[in-house]
């Protein structure tokens, strides 16, 4: 795994300085500096938009009572979409872009479920998401013991309020 990853770390800066020399020279340094900079704050805006987007539906799958496991791998290859776009250069740029497309995320999404298949275990039914019968109030509600005095008739009563 060491190997792999220390050939991966070598390998990609070197081919990302070969294609930026190449581009710089045919269209220029300038023009290539422009492009990266455009690139990444196109791709931090869809990043932040894919993000919410991919919290909302992890929200929704919360709520449903659903174990989150689609919506959360989603979300990683959005953050990695995200930290290769801001690593200057067009390899990356590429693979960020990519995976940023919903229907590619899809495909990767598929690959990495058939990979970790059997190398990953889920115990219980609902992995810690409570049913929505079993759900607490949420924080911050306070039921509160109360007088409530009524002026006209001029009568207490004690009646538990929130």
């Amino acid at each position: 795994m060491f190997g792999r990853l220390l050939l991966l770390f070598i390998t990609i800066p070197v081919l990302e300085l070969m294609i930026f020399m190449f581009l710089g020279s045919k269209i220029g340094i300038p023009t290539t500096l422009v492009i990266i900079v455009i690139t990444a704050v196109i791709g931090a805006y869809l990043t932040k938009s894919q993000g919410r987007e991919a919290l909302k539906k992890y929200q929704e799958a919360l709520a449903a009572g659903r174990l989150p496991h689609e919506e959360v791998m989603d979300g990683l290859m959005i953050l990695v979409a995200g930290a290769v776009l801001m690593t200057p250069g067009f390899l990356t740029d590429t693979i960020g872009f990519l995976l940023l497309v919903p229907t590619v995320r899809h495909a990767v999404r598929g690959m990495l479920k058939s990979y970790l298949k059997d190398r990953v275990t889920v115990a219980g039914e609902s992995v810690g998401v409570p049913r929505p019968s079993e759900r607490k109030p949420p924080a911050g509600v306070i039921n509160v013991e109360a007088e409530v005095v009524d002026e006209k008739a001029g009568s207490k009563s004690r009646e538990p309020t929130n």
